[in-house]
């Protein structure tokens, strides 16, 4: 054999060594990508279980302009999908197994929607991730309005608790809730109140306005601004302490106990693993402690309550317990 001929065999050699060592791997590279979790930090997507404009709109749209601008992730788009107290959202996101990608919000309505559907889905059919944060409903009057504080106003209702209209959100939401919450402290059977639900604080300032109700309870931050300009005027607020800058007294401090919170969470599809869960709960995490996200809370009037793991489990249920026994009470 000549000399040329055995330098080419061996550098051909040497070549198919390398080949196959590139091969294999290629091949340990593409094993370790299939097994790992998807990156959730590239494609995010945000669902709304209600309309656009409403309060859970408005909470993953905030969560999806700190994830932006926090460089959190490369894209995160919000899809709504109203109905039914949050129960036609949470039906098509039981249907999204393994989908980590996806993310539902959740909160106190979804809890009322649940239960007064009676809803053949549930927090059991999903998995919580975390409650988020926390708002308080306001009861307001009409400006010109001859209440001024919640004596008056318990006063007031009682003269013609059937004939006193109410408005708020939907039937069995927070708002619903507060209303009887104030009824059982006030001494007025829940199932006299007559109740207008609305789509949220411009609709039932609407019916105030024009007399379609007399009372209305609703979120402080959808009608902050109506407060402050004159339109409407506060009674009380049902968190535990006053809203940072306001003057509005809690009911707790007028002598009711009624302290009501509208919770806002996130939760994951079913079907999603430990380790997609945990980048899950990661990047929420990490949200949280945004300067968007804290400047959100801010603007919005919501209160950080961060809660995982075993202690939300536990919260959610008592949720379910609390909501179930006041829909009882108010016969639905």
């Amino acid at each position: 054999m000549s000399a040329s001929k055995g330098v080419r065999r061996t550098a051909m050699t040497i070549y198919a060594i390398i080949t196959a060592l590139a091969v294999v791997a290629a091949m340990v590279v593409s094993v370790r990508k299939a097994s790992a979790p998807p990156d959730i930090s590239a494609n995010l997507t945000l669902i709304a279980p209600a309309s656009p404009g409403g309060g859970w709109d408005g909470f993953v749209r905030e969560q999806q302009q700190a994830l932006r601008q926090g460089g959190l992730v490369g894209n995160a788009q919000v899809v709504n999908i109203p109905g039914a107290g949050g129960t036609i959202g949470l039906g098509r996101f039981t249907t999204m197994n393994g989908r980590s990608d996806t993310l539902l919000a959740t909160g106190s309505a979804m809890t009322g929607g649940i239960l007064i559907n009676d809803s053949p889905v549930g927090y059991d059919d999903v998995r919580p991730i975390a409650k988020i944060a926390e708002d308080y409903d306001v009861v307001i009057v009409p400006a010109d309005s001859p209440v001024e504080t919640a004596d008056d106003l318990i006063a007031e209702w009682k003269q013609d608790p059937k004939g006193t209209p109410w408005t708020g959100g939907s039937a069995g939401s927070l708002d619903h809730l507060v209303v009887a919450e104030l009824a059982l402290a006030g001494g007025i059977d829940p199932q006299d109140i007559t109740f207008i639900p609305k789509s949220g604080g411009g609709e039932a300032i609407q019916a105030l306005l024009n007399g379609t109700a007399k009372y209305a309870s609703t979120g402080y931050n959808e009608v902050s601004d109506q407060i402050e300009a004159g339109r409407v005027k506060a009674i009380g607020i049902t968190g535990p302490e006053r809203i940072e800058g306001t003057e509005i007294p809690t009911f707790t401090e007028q002598g009711l106990d009624v302290k009501l919170a509208n919770w806002r969470g996130m939760l994951a599809a079913p079907g999603i693993t430990d380790e997609e869960f945990e980048q899950q709960l990661a990047l929420l995490e990490k949200m949280r402690q945004t300067p968007e996200w804290q400047d959100a809370l801010e603007r919005n009037a919501w209160a950080d309550a961060w809660e995982t793991g075993d202690e939300l489990d536990a919260f959610i249920a008592d949720d379910v317990e609390k909501t179930s026994t006041l829909l009882k009470e108010l016969g639905l």
